[in-house]
């Protein structure tokens, strides 16, 4: 199968048309993460003449430094070159899952006018982190796939209208399961349908480092003068955030930013990291890439829903194989809050939901006058 790659590129240009170069970006990123400019050469692959010519001509254009030079103590970057290097990671965050929902679409539509072409396995999934590493074990083994990252409720009514053959979406533990499936009710069949365990995952308040606001649950969003990002409406983590709320009798309008919304757990991440939000609810994975804080609050299944009838279906085995292997396994556990629990077993809705099983039978009671064996 072809791959198609996109990645985001930015730039900032003057009035008289004079552009910052992506490279320069690049290099202040690489500044940051190796914490001298003679590093961030070896990793950007230029000589360190041309990495200085081209963080002059930035400095140039914004007339003031965006390296700082400690002699034996390598370099840093000033507040500037700290911005521009958050502002790459927020373009980078909240693109990349979308980029490459196109990409494998724009993959699936070329693989069309190709008459060799071989099926494809359509997956639409919640984004998330283990979902992610499927894609690459998938593609690293030359299963052809084409992945599109939407909302849960979305990704199970794909299913249902026929638009993929697996569905990606997660469900809570505990008392907001029941509450889940049935929001998921109108897209699920216990007749014709089977879910594949991926993994359990964390759920929770990302912050700074240090938490200097003292965030610790959700009421301490409602507090004067605390800023929140939020997930759009019809992610499944909006969804379960909205349902805590209401147990705990919190107004949305009383959250500051509730209406401002990001469509990934990464985005969100970095949107608090860069100092532009208190607080945002998410996945632990990013909240740690990104060196927040941490505060679980729920731990939720991540599921792949499927027909049964696609089970046996050589492309969609060859899926399970991967789930089932002990290197994405391991890959899986490696993500933070993420655990692989039932990676790769199948199982009736029943099964994996407690609500959807047949209530038991009532015992009959004792007719009148009959008397103990005892």
């Amino acid at each position: 199968m072809h791959e198609v790659h996109i990645k985001p590129q930015w730039t900032i240009r003057q009035p008289d048309g004079a552009a910052l170069a992506p490279r320069v970006i690049e290099l202040l990123v690489k500044v940051l993460e190796h914490g001298s400019l003679s590093s961030a050469c070896t990793a950007s692959g230029v000589s360190y003449r041309h990495a200085w010519e081209l963080i002059r001509q930035g400095e140039t254009m914004f007339g003031q430094p965006l390296v700082a030079m400690q002699r034996g103590k390598g370099s840093s970057l000033t507040p500037l070159g700290e911005k521009l290097v958050w502002a790459d990671r927020r373009i980078t965050a909240r693109l990349s899952p979308l980029l490459d929902s196109l990409a494998s679409e724009l993959g699936a539509e070329i693989e069309k006018l190709i008459p060799t072409a071989p099926t494809l396995l359509r997956i639409h999934a919640s984004h998330g982190f283990a979902i992610e590493a499927l894609h690459g074990f998938l593609a690293a083994a030359q299963v052809p796939g084409d992945l599109r990252y939407c909302g849960s409720e979305e990704a199970v009514a794909s299913l249902h209208h026929g638009s993929c053959d697996v569905a990606g979406f997660h469900v809570p533990l505990g008392a907001f399961e029941a509450e889940a499936i049935a929001h998921y009710g109108a897209w699920l069949n216990p007749d014709t349908q089977k879910v594949i365990g991926m993994a359990t995952r964390h759920q929770g308040l990302m912050v700074a480092p240090g938490n200097p606001k003292k965030i610790y649950t959700l009421a301490d969003l409602a507090r004067p003068g605390i800023r929140f990002i939020n997930r759009q409406a019809g992610s499944g983590t909006r969804y379960l955030f909205d349902l805590q709320l209401r147990e705990q009798g919190i107004a949305p309008e009383t959250i500051k930013g509730y209406e401002q919304c990001e469509f990934t757990h990464a985005a969100v991440a970095a949107f608090v990291a860069s100092g532009m939000a208190d607080a945002g609810y998410g996945v632990e994975t990013p909240a740690r890439q990104f060196k927040l804080d941490f505060i679980s609050n729920q731990v939720e299944r991540y599921f792949l829903l499927c027909d049964e009838r696609s089970l046996t279906a050589p492309i969609v085995q060859r899926m399970l194989a991967i789930l089932r292997s002990d290197a994405y396994q391991e890959a899986v556990n490696r993500l933070p809050g993420y655990q692989a629990v039932n990676c790769g077993r199948v199982l009736s809705l029943s099964e994996a939901f407690e609500s959807l099983r047949p209530a038991p039978a009532p015992t009959p009671a004792p007719k009148r006058g009959a008397r103990s064996s005892a």
